[in-house]
């Protein structure tokens, strides 16, 4: 049986400067506000934009691997208000992010988060039976721009966001 050290993870609650260096979270704005730096600065050129529901199962809150894409954004939102976690490390990091990088955030459902290119990820993670999620990147990403570092190969370690 392989062992591994659980490494457990405070999630803290997100808001636009603790996520900055990850990328933004995008509240609801009045209708008929003009483009702004409040609206998701979307890199979608180098490929069909794809915007689709996504309904994820009994995901938890452990994670052994991080991924990032480095031809898009990518955005992720709940449906129905339900609040979910996300792990996140710098896009500065060019090969992997180090174990010490990652960061936990709390997402309410009444939000939306735009992830930098080439920021690390591991989520959507949360506690009900599912969740749906639209998410917006592009049509091929999961294909052509999907880089994974396992965290238990390279570190021996889980995280636990709590």
């Amino acid at each position: 049986m392989e062992t591994y050290l659980l490494q457990r993870l405070p999630a803290i609650d997100i808001t636009p400067d603790r996520f900055k260096p990850y990328g933004q979270v995008i509240f609801a704005s009045e209708d008929g506000q003009p483009y702004g730096e409040n609206d998701a600065q979307l890199q979608l050129h180098n490929g069909i934009p794809r915007f689709y529901i996504m309904r994820l199962y009994q995901r938890g809150r452990r994670f052994s691997k991080i991924t990032r894409h480095q031809r898009c954004t990518q955005c992720l939102g709940s449906l129905e208000g339900r609040d979910w976690l996300l792990g996140v490390a710098s896009a500065n990091n060019l090969d992997e992010p180090t174990w010490d990088d990652i960061t936990a955030f709390r997402i309410p459902g009444n939000c939306f988060i735009k992830l930098h290119v080439g920021t690390w990820h591991a989520g959507p993670y949360f506690d009900h039976e599912f969740v749906d999620f639209y998410n917006l990147e592009l049509s091929d990403t999961n294909i052509t721009d999907h880089q994974t570092c396992d965290l238990r190969e390279m570190y021996n370690v889980e995280f636990e966001m709590i």
